[in-house]
């Protein structure tokens, strides 16, 4: 499990430095040994100071979850760094967002730290506790209480400010300091002299207490435990004795009234709670620390080693109660082929293997491989091949061509099965600046990560899983990898078009877009290159005949105004470059025209009406198909397709729809008795810009998506 210990040493990381300042420490030798701690219990840690920047790192380190995976956790142990209820601020925060946490919620530590209230609700749960009285002033104090007396801040923990007085006038003093340091209300109860027995306890439902601690004081000094004690620079030495010398019932009675101080204030996991025992035997709770020290000379980790817990032992007790209370078991999920289905099998293995999906991305995204990059994409290939070589697929030598199409099959081959296509090229042009790797907490960004490297990343996982739980090579299963994407498939669309048509269904690894749909229905494209050449003409002079560019542009409008959203036809003109000689006019202009179209019939006619507006003149100009890309058009079979993937995203709550594109992909190019469906890889945002970025959660629900489908309807004919 992922473990966040978040805590408060030293930070001022926030917005503003602002409030009364908290003025407790955690050592960084207790984040340490909590840290060795929990990764000897096998648990993936990190450490984060609980400041304004506490989520994003959280977010980062564990995502968002997927339905039936087990999110992060955190061990808190933050104090908080400035302002009221500081103890309540981080679990606050995690409770906003959606993390759980070791330890009690905002309101029992927010009941606990407020001694007052914490005192009222002991009295109304017939807690016993000392007499008190709330101070708002030091200047006129009237207290019906019998010396001598405690004095302390309302709201402050490690017994900051504690003293004991013995006249009004030592009552009066205490309290002004009081109110000069810490500026808040003192709370005066009287002091009950005899024994202090500490009450640790653990768990939840009902918890588990560990044998009372008795704290033993000597001689010198006052009879109670002080700041300067418990941060060991009194020039005392407090010693502990456990389990407390006490008799059978005066065990048993310490340790419920402990559980019920616990319990009243709705306290989780753990705490201590501070009690008096007066000479006649009568036991006085005084407080509970709802988040007790950790620190190796404790009385916390004194009783649980009574109890037979060590340091070790208590931390990943910890995780495991809160396991419990927040996910009903204990312990992870794990493993276990014999004994569980495959659809736990698969969400197992992938949802405990976000990081490693996020690393091997990061390698993937670091290798360029743009179209016309040959080594580059020559590099990539060995790379993919060595990967389907360990997971044990074999080459299909039929429909391969290198280095521009290889196709990878199952021991059962695809024939009647499922055919899975991505690219491997990054089709960008050269121009386009490049981007490393690079994560937010939402977004992982690099060169190509949704146009090629997250669909690749999830197509791996799915087949490694398969794997593993021993059901890939009882599929019908193909892969077919491309390398000229960004060259309109000039060199792979045959071989592309003959494996689509052995397959009964068709699965395009393009990336999905933000509304998280999937493609069933694309219009293909055709791409001109127009090119228009006329004679060289000086600025000002005055000719029968247009230069290049103003021939070229009166025509533009004529050939954008064949456009017609009710036939389902674009024309468009792009990429125009024009060349002049100095202190002439253009002479020649070169252009892109892309016609998107629904219709075959439609795009011809268009290309007819634009030669006809290019017509007969006496300019000279060159008009050349560079590619034609076919339209996906929307069949039965994508539909029934597009269905069984709904059904399965509705099983794992994953966000899923359909709908048309206006973009074309090699969807064209499957048979009309082939169902097809489009986009199925990781949303991503910003494509064939250097913002390219795709969402991190969606990675794991399109790999989770693709695996359960190939599961339940995999089988093909």
């Amino acid at each position: 499990m992922k473990v966040v210990i978040v805590y408060n040493h030293d930070s001022r990381n926030v917005i503003n430095l602002f409030g009364v300042p908290n003025r407790e420490r955690i050592a960084k030798k207790t984040i340490g040994r909590i840290t060795n701690a929990l990764r000897s219990g096998g648990h993936q840690v990190k450490a984060f100071e609980g400041d304004k920047d506490l989520v994003d790192r959280l977010e980062e380190f564990m995502p968002r979850v997927i339905k039936g995976e087990q999110p992060g956790l955190v061990f808190n142990v933050s104090y908080g760094i400035q302002g009221q209820a500081r103890y309540t601020h981080v679990p606050g925060i995690l409770e906003m967002v959606g993390i759980p946490y070791v330890g009690s919620g905002p309101l029992a530590h927010g009941l606990a730290l407020d001694k007052v209230v914490a005192k009222m609700i002991f009295r109304q749960n017939g807690i016993p506790t000392p007499d008190f009285a709330v101070l708002n002033s030091w200047e006129t104090i009237e207290v019906d209480l019998n010396y001598p007396l405690i004095v302390k801040p309302r709201n402050e923990a490690v017994s900051f400010g504690i003293t004991v007085v013995k006249d009004q006038a030592r009552l009066q003093e205490a309290v002004k300091a009081i109110m000069d340091k810490f500026q808040q209300p003192v709370l005066v109860e009287e002091y009950i002299r005899g024994r202090e027995i500490n009450v640790g306890l653990i768990g939840n439902h009902p918890p588990e207490i560990f044998p009372p601690v008795e704290l033993l004081f000597g001689r010198k000094g006052p009879k109670i435990y002080t700041y300067e004690d418990k941060t060991r620079r009194s020039e005392r030495e407090i010693h502990y004795k456990c389990p407390a010398p006490l008799t059978r019932k005066q065990y048993e009675y310490v340790q419920n009234i402990g559980r019920q101080a616990f319990e009243s204030l709705g306290c989780y996991d753990c705490a201590r709670v501070d009690i008096r025992m007066d000479k006649q035997g009568n036991f006085q709770v005084l407080e509970v620390n709802s988040l007790p020290s950790l620190g190796e000379h404790g009385s916390y980790l004194i009783g649980a080693g009574q109890a037979g817990l060590d340091f070790n032992a208590v931390i990943n007790r910890l995780v495991e109660v809160a396991s419990a209370r927040y996910f009903g078991t204990p312990d992870p999920q794990k493993l276990n082929i014999k004994d569980t289905d495959s659809k736990s099998l698969i969400h197992n293995f992938l949802t405990q293997r976000r990081d490693q999906m996020e690393r091997r991305l990061e390698s993937w995204t670091n290798l360029n491989s743009r179209s016309n990059d040959s080594v580059g994409i020559h590099e990539a290939l060995k790379k993919l091949n060595a990967g389907m070589d360990s997971i044990g697929l074999s080459r299909v030598p039929d429909f391969s061509d290198d280095p521009f199409v290889r196709t990878w099959q199952t021991r059962k081959g695809f024939t009647g099965g499922t055919l899975l296509i991505g690219h491997l090229d990054v089709p960008v042009e050269v121009s386009i600046p490049g981007q490393s790797f690079r994560r937010d907490p939402e977004w992982l960004y690099g060169e190509g990560i949704g146009l090629s490297r997250g669909p690749l990343i999830m197509l791996e996982f799915v087949l490694r899983g398969l794997k593993t739980i021993r059901a890939l090579h009882k599929l019908p299963l193909g892969i077919l990898y491309y390398t000229d994407e960004g060259r309109d498939c000039h060199y792979s669309a045959e071989f592309i078009s003959k494996a689509a048509e052995k397959a009964s269904q068709v699965l395009i690894l393009r990336p999905g877009n933000m509304e998280n749909k999937i493609i069933t229905q694309r219009r293909g494209q055709r791409r001109y290159r127009l090119r228009v050449d006329t004679s060289p003409k000086r600025l000002g002079k005055l000719s029968k005949n247009p230069d290049a560019l103003q021939w070229t542009s009166e025509k533009i409008g004529h050939m954008t105004g064949l456009s017609s959203r009710k036939d389902r036809l674009t024309v468009a003109v792009s990429d125009i470059q024009s060349i002049s000689y100095p202190m002439l006019l253009p002479h020649r202009v070169t252009m892109t025209i892309l016609v998107s179209y629904g219709e075959e019939r439609l795009a011809d006619a268009t290309e007819r009406k634009i030669r006809e507006i290019l017509g007969p003149s006496s300019v000279k100009y060159e008009l050349e198909m560079l590619s034609d890309r076919p339209p996906m058009k929307l069949r039965n079979g994508n539909r029934r397709l597009a269905r069984k993937l709904s059904e399965v995203a509705q099983q794992w709550e994953i966000p899923l729809s359909q709908e048309s594109s206006l973009w074309p992909t090699v969807g064209g190019l499957v048979p009309k008795r082939t169902g097809a469906v489009c986009g199925l890889g990781p949303v991503a945002k910003d494509l064939y810009t250097p913002q390219e970025a795709v969402q991190r959660i969606s990675i794991l629900q399109r790999t989770l998506l693709l695996a359960e489908f190939l599961l339940k309807y995999g089988q093909g004919y």
